[in-house]
């Protein structure tokens, strides 16, 4: 097999092999997730090339789900797989730090080890916490006669966990989180059987360590272009996945970013702590207002549906209890004016520093535009002049050099600068009464239900954004962009005919492709598009 990927893109067509082989007997919640763990198995087989290494956690609420199969087709495909089921401690050390090389530990039934117990499990707790890092290791002391030595052994090993519920954040941030799910009635896998598969598994991870081995070197290297809004923890998760994909070549680079903008979008839907909640709840709650008496935040955070403010341990919310809840983001109440009176309440100014550091505020999004140098300030047609941001494009050899006469693996562009995206509003925004009022005649009185957006329609639209998580129209423009999908839109509007409850008429949208389309379909004004720059842009 030819392993140099500019010529006959093999790193391509054996990722490609992985993926078909894992589809085959691993029901996936969505192709982004099939994805990931196929770029998850290649990074194991470098393992010396990266700083970190991210776990990949197979959760579900229900067993039955798939996380176990998951686990028996990845030990087929990765280096010296360890299965650890109730394991000690001093095994999977000396395991980690054996002489035949780094092992990857396939972690199964991993909620026993953070359930009820936990106390009896610290030093795998421990293990699992540190070993992300190549520099990790774990201190022991060691009896040898009367003498007593230190001995540092090394903790750093490619890790995939599977298990019931959920995860400390300690894990989940360091992880691509795959939730599995039940297989439906149309969803089919042909039976897994070692004996009958197992060559063909070992076949493709012979073939993978061959493929690696002429590649690390330039893995070491790379620095692959993140997907905007994709940083800190995430973009160290995502970047030796997204470093196997640009060495891949073809389009495996694109596919990677999407299931990187959609899996960090879905990790970051996870149940908030009540601290993020309440920050997120009163952010609404505030709207466009500078401050709020007490009285008024509070009345507003009781009538948001299924909120928890209404009844905290059998007691509403009161001024006392918020107060204290917000004292640790350094937030706390403070005289107000509201007319005549002089009431205890809060200050927009006084959240905005929380609201930046805890809530999500920006939308993943990739531009697979052409790149361009670096250019002088540029002038606007409002007569503006700005930076025009500087594009970072990855070229990867087989050395990890440009190679003049073939194309770049992939080129993605990134601005160097940190711009402000316009905020995205989530697919259900909780107003208070005052505010559903003031906006009851706008669909003539009538409720959401009434108007083909019930109960009925939130369940299309969650199940259309599971399937297809990034925004369809997007993905249409030239160039095409990947954009989360927040929306479910009617692609025949319900006024001209369109079938209400039907998921053939529905797209995932983002914000600003839906208010184009309802614009479109009813004959109004366009709305001009702010870009990156806070610029209003012509596409």
């Amino acid at each position: 097999m030819n392993t140099d990927p500019w010529e006959g893109s093999a790193g391509a067509a054996l990722l490609g092999e992985v993926y078909d082989f894992l589809g085959r007997f691993v029901a996936y919640p969505s192709p982004e997730a099939h994805v990931a763990h196929t770029l998850w198995i290649g990074h194991t087989h470098m393992m010396d090339a990266w700083e970190s290494t991210p776990r990949i956690a197979f959760l579900s609420p229900e067993p039955g789900s798939g996380k176990t199969r998951a686990l028996e087709i990845t030990e087929l495909l990765v280096p010296r797989p360890v299965e650890a089921v109730n394991v000690t401690p001093a095994y999977l050390f000396r395991k980690v730090a054996a002489e035949e090389g780094r092992p990857t530990i396939l972690f199964d039934e991993i909620d026993t080890v953070f359930g009820p117990k936990a106390k009896d499990n610290e030093e795998i707790r421990g293990l699992l916490n540190a070993g992300h890092r190549k520099s990790a290791v774990a201190g022991r002391c060691v009896v040898r006669g009367k003498i007593v030595e230190t001995e540092e052994i090394p903790a750093y090993c490619a890790l995939a966990l599977a298990g019931l519920g959920n995860l400390p954040d300690t894990i989940l941030t360091r992880s691509v989180v795959i939730r599995m799910r039940r297989r439906a009635p149309n969803e089919t896998v042909e039976p897994y059987r070692r004996r009958v598969h197992g060559p063909d598994g070992e076949r493709l991870r012979d073939a993978l360590a061959g493929w690696a081995s002429g590649q690390e070197a330039a893995a070491t290297i790379a620095w692959p272009a993140m997907p905007e809004g994709i940083h800190d923890r995430d973009a160290d998760v995502w970047e030796p996945l997204l470093a196997v994909a640009d060495l891949a070549g073809t389009d495996w680079s694109e596919r990677a970013r999407v299931a990187a903008v959609a899996l960090v979008a879905l990790a970051k839907e996870s149940t908030p702590s009540l601290g993020v909640k309440l920050l997120k709840d009163i952010r609404a709650v505030f709207g466009d207002q500078d401050q709020l008496p007490t009285r008024d935040i509070l009345h507003g955070l009781h009538a948001i549906d299924d909120s928890p403010w209404g009844d905290l341990k059998g007691k509403p919310l009161d001024d006392r209890g918020l107060a204290n809840r917000l004292r640790p983001y350094d937030i706390k109440p403070t005289t107000i004016r509201d007319g005549a009176s002089t009431p205890k309440g809060y200050r927009r100014t006084d959240f905005v520093d929380a609201w930046s550091r805890y809530l999500q505020s920006t939308e993943p999004t990739v531009s697979l535009c052409p790149t361009k140098e670096a250019q002088h300030p540029q002038q606007t047609k409002h007569g503006r002049q700005h930076d025009a941001p500087t594009k970072v494009a990855v070229t990867v050899s087989a050395r990890g050099q440009p190679r003049s006469g073939h194309a770049p693996v992939q080129t993605l562009v990134a601005p160097t600068q940190d711009r402000r995206l316009p905020k995205f509003r989530a697919s259900t925004i909780h107003r208070t009464r005052e505010s559903m009022t003031r906006r009851s005649w706008d669909h003539g009185g009538k409720s959401a239900a009434q108007r083909g957006y019930g109960r009925r329609h939130r369940e299309l639209r969650d199940q259309l954004l599971k399937q297809e998580p990034t925004c369809r129209y997007c993905r249409q423009k030239n160039p095409p962009r990947i954009t989360l999908a927040t929306i479910a839109d009617h692609v025949v509007p319900i006024a001209k005919g369109g079938a209400v409850h039907d998921i053939n008429n529905l797209a995932p949208a983002c914000p600003d492709c839906h208010d184009a389309k309802t614009r479109r379909d009813n004959g109004w004004k366009a709305k001009p598009r702010i870009g990156l720059d806070g610029w209003p842009c012509d596409d």
